[in-house]
């Protein structure tokens, strides 16, 4: 009778080894679903099913979502280090960061010869004929 519990144990594909500290990489460096599958050779269902038992119950998107921020911290310590030697780097996260713009002057100065005034004066005049009002 044990032999043939230990023959139905053993029946059905075998488990898929997924390596947890390639996983996580990967979701740093925030490759896609579809991606990671192609990359372990495994099918989405897997994946899920495997991040459930690995992760306490957690899907694929619960876990890469907590996995990718090592990625995203990753990202922003180089970009960080490459400001010390970078204008547009330091611009771009100064921008990005602390909610600097770039400050455009446009207001333009010149001299008024009173035709603008004038032309104004006119403009009202010819709707107040008309029947409209203008407030002043």
């Amino acid at each position: 009778m044990a032999k043939k519990q230990e023959a139905q144990k053993k029946m059905g594909r075998p488990k898929i080894e997924i390596d947890k500290k390639q996983f996580e990489t990967m979701c740093g460096l925030q490759c896609t679903r579809d991606e990671i599958c192609a990359i372990l050779d495994i099918q989405d269902d897997t994946l899920n099913r495997w991040c459930k038992e690995t992760y306490d119950g957690k899907t694929f998107s619960a876990v890469f979502e907590e996995k990718r921020s090592l990625g995203k911290m990753s990202l922003r310590r180089a970009q960080f280090k490459l400001a010390e030697k970078s204008a547009a780097m330091a611009i771009f996260l100064g921008k990005n960061y602390l909610g600097q713009t770039d400050q455009v002057d446009t207001k333009i100065e010149f001299e008024s010869d009173g035709f603008i005034e004038a032309l104004k004066g006119q403009a009202q005049d010819t709707f107040k004929d008309a029947g409209g009002v203008v407030e002043e």
